[in-house]
């Protein structure tokens, strides 16, 4: 409870500081100007992402010998959706979709593949960047580039230690059983779930992913230009890697504040005023939301008509 208070507390304060610097004002008047049209499209695009991803998680749970439903992963993906937007974490929706992933998969399997969709999620939007970097690299200063760089090698290292497993497993070996990678308790099953998936699954599912984040991507430039921004898209490609991994740290109420301020931060070194990028942001988290009252919509209809827990 004091730590839910808290980041209330944190976001309240860091959007009240962001705003600040922006000047309300300034943001009424971009929201205003707004043009409806590419922003509807990012919509469309924002929703049509969830039933991408959905397909990657069902890629991978077919993998592991899971026996799950299309329409079901995309149910369940929505629901996932709306817990991410209204919980203060921006995982929580993962746990519900353990939670409720009913007949068909172990809690263990849908556990191990929701790590692995989640990462392999990742791998593919770092992957971008790197891919951007020579084209946008220029746009940026050095350390920023570099940073960058840094972070998506991270992210790919992390990500192929983690799917490989062994060394790992090694590296832990001397945890406790019920805290290790190679134990035999709930937390070793699920990883063995993760190192099950195989080399086709991941490969099919980092495709998926990029697929995802093109959309993404492209989401977020017509965000751009519904505001009358005219940065380059490259540097999209770079900045929406780092706003999302950042946000995954759960120090405020969905993103709030934290998002403003990087947003606030990144933008500046392409020369976007701070009220811009401040309505930018929260434009990019109003496509969360669209999809996240979609999913309370489908997740409440569904519980009305008995649904749940069904394959």
């Amino acid at each position: 409870m004091l730590l839910n208070v808290a980041r209330i507390a944190i976001s309240v304060g860091l959007l009240a500081w962001v705003i600040s610097r922006a000047g309300l004002n300034q943001l009424l008047e971009a929201a205003r100007q707004a043009d409806p049209r590419p922003y509807a499209l990012a919509i469309v695009l924002a929703v049509l992402g969830i039933i991408i991803r959905a397909y990657r998680w069902q890629i991978l749970l077919k993998a592991v010998g899971a026996r799950l439903s299309f329409r079901r992963a995309v149910y369940l993906y929505f629901v996932g959706s709306f817990f991410n937007t209204f919980l203060p974490t921006g995982f929580g929706g993962d746990v519900v979709r353990v939670l409720e992933i009913g007949e068909g998969a172990t809690s263990e399997q849908a556990a191990g593949t929701v790590v692995v969709d989640r990462l392999t999620g990742f791998l593919a939007l770092f992957l971008l960047a790197l891919a951007a970097l020579p084209f946008a690299g220029g746009l940026l200063p050095r350390a920023t580039a570099w940073l960058i760089a840094a972070m998506a090698g991270a992210v790919t290292l992390g990500s192929l230690l983690l799917f490989e497993g062994r060394i790992l497993r090694w590296l832990t070996s001397r945890l406790p059983r019920a805290l290790s990678p190679a134990g035999d308790a709930w937390l070793g099953k699920t990883y063995g779930v993760i190192t099950a998936c195989g080399a086709r699954a991941l490969a099919g599912a980092v495709g998926v992913s990029l697929v995802f984040n093109l959309a993404q991507v492209s989401a977020n430039v017509l965000a751009a230009r519904a505001l009358g921004m005219t940065v380059s898209a490259w540097t999209f490609f770079l900045f929406v890697p780092v706003a999302t991994a950042a946000l995954l740290v759960p120090i405020s109420i969905s993103g709030f504040g934290v998002r403003e301020g990087i947003y606030v931060t990144l933008f500046a070194q392409v020369g976007v005023g701070a009220a811009q990028a401040v309505a930018l942001s929260l434009a990019s988290y109003s496509l969360d939301l669209a999809c996240g009252l979609l999913g309370g919509v489908i997740y409440f209809a569904a519980g009305l008509m008995g649904l749940r827990q069904r394959t």
